[in-house]
C-alpha cells in the first residue's frame, strides 16, 4: 500500500505561483506512475498532470500546458506540481494519486486527502 499526503495549497492571486508536494510512504514509490488531479467546485475530478515511474514521460491537461510542470524525486518519495500563472479557474481541491499500471487513463489505486488551491481574481 501507498499513503499519500499533499501539501502546499493555499490562496494566491491570479498570475501567482504555487508548488504542491505529495509525500508518499509505504510501498516502493518508484513502482508507481503518479498523477495530480483536481476537482473544481461543483465539477467532476479531472487529470491535471501525470508522470511516469522514472519521470521520463509527462502528460498535461490542455488547460495547464505551458503553465504547470510535474516532477518527482524517487529518493525523497515525493511528487511535485509547480503551478505558474495561476488563473481563477484553477481553483479546486488538488489530489495526488498513484497508479501501478498506467500513466493516463487508468484508475489510480491510491489517493491523497487533497489540498485546496484558491486563486483570486
Amino acid at each position: 500500500q501507498v499513503q499519500l499526503v499533499e501539501s502546499g495549497g493555499g490562496l494566491v492571486q491570479a498570475g501567482g505561483s504555487l508548488r504542491l508536494s505529495c509525500a508518499a510512504s509505504g510501498d516502493t514509490f518508484s513502482s508507481y506512475h503518479m498523477g495530480w488531479f483536481r476537482q473544481p467546485p461543483g465539477k467532476e475530478r479531472e487529470l491535471v498532470a501525470a508522470i511516469s515511474r522514472r519521470g521520463g514521460i509527462t502528460n498535461f491537461a490542455d488547460s495547464v500546458k505551458g503553465r504547470f510542470t510535474i516532477s518527482r524525486d524517487n529518493a525523497k518519495m515525493t511528487v511535485y506540481l509547480q503551478m505558474n500563472r495561476l488563473k481563477p479557474e484553477d481553483t479546486a481541491v488538488y489530489y495526488c494519486a498513484a497508479d501501478a499500471s498506467t500513466i493516463v487513463g487508468g484508475i489510480p489505486e491510491y489517493w491523497g486527502q487533497g489540498t485546496q488551491v484558491t486563486v483570486s481574481s
